[in-house]
């Protein structure tokens, strides 16, 4: 299994960046895991939009869905979608169709802009869902909105790899990621939050989540250019208890 990041920017883009979306492909089907703002650009380095079997997206924030619009336009009026348009799957939470009808309202735009260009699904936490030889779970971890981690393994005997997506502390996301061979993990703060419901991890936080869940490997994520990577990655390093890494946009990890 192949995951190549795309985007991992917090709330707010890096210089030339992009927010939440990373590529997973195995044995030929191509799975898009979120699709934040400058998302869709970064893709088409990397793959056909066409080509992509599935978008599955962990929760409705805007920095996780908004190129879902620019994606959906070219689905419908790119050229060569004239004759033989690919109408590729996306899997949104419950709710997502009437978020997406707002968002393209709110735009000026037909409502069911990005529901004519996709063949659209809600799941529920429980479902399961395969795409090509991949089977992908989900387990619902704290968030401000309902959000999922995003579990992905291969049906063919090859790799496992676990998205955190957004998520406050949570042993359901250790139990969720038990023994995965790559954990994605959010490490957005330098400290927490003040005060009121918290909603993301630091990075310690982020290495002691990965020491809990058995991860072979660990990667930092949704951390923006403006928090001292090296001092990121030492802290999470020393949670850990190994090696971390930090991605970095058209980083490419294989498990």
């Amino acid at each position: 299994m192949r995951i190549t990041v795309l985007g991992k920017s917090p709330a707010w883009q890096d210089a030339d960046g992009a927010c939440s979306g990373y590529l997973v492909e195995e044995n030929g089907a191509a799975l898009l895991l979120d699709c934040g703002n400058g998302v869709f650009s970064k893709l088409r380095r990397f793959s056909d939009y066409v080509a992509v079997d599935a978008v599955v997206i962990s929760h409705l924030h805007a920095d996780h869905i908004l190129d879902l619009v620019p994606y959906a336009s070219a689905l419908t009026y790119a050229p060569r979608q004239q004759d033989s348009p690919a109408r590729p799957r996306l899997h949104v939470p419950e709710g997502g169709r009437d978020a997406l009808r707002r968002v393209c309202g709110g735009a000026g735009m037909p409502e069911e802009h990005v529901e004519h260009a996709f063949d659209l699904g809600e799941y529920s936490p429980a479902d399961v869902l395969e795409i090509g030889e991949m089977r992908v779970r989900f387990h619902r971890v704290p968030h401000f909105v309902p959000t999922c981690a995003v579990d992905v393994a291969s049906t063919n005997g090859g790799g496992r790899f676990t998205y955190g997506a957004d998520s406050a502390p949570s042993e359901a996301l250790v139990r969720f990621a038990d023994g995965t061979d790559l954990l994605m993990i959010e490490a957005t703060l330098p400290q927490p939050e003040d005060d009121g419901p918290r909603g993301h991890l630091t990075p310690t936080e982020a290495g002691e989540h990965g020491a809990r869940a058995r991860a072979a490997r660990l990667v930092l994520t949704h951390i923006s250019d403006e928090l001292d990577e090296q001092w990121a990655r030492t802290e999470a390093e020393k949670a850990f208890g190994g090696p971390v890494d930090v991605a970095h946009e058209g980083a490419v990890f294989a498990v």
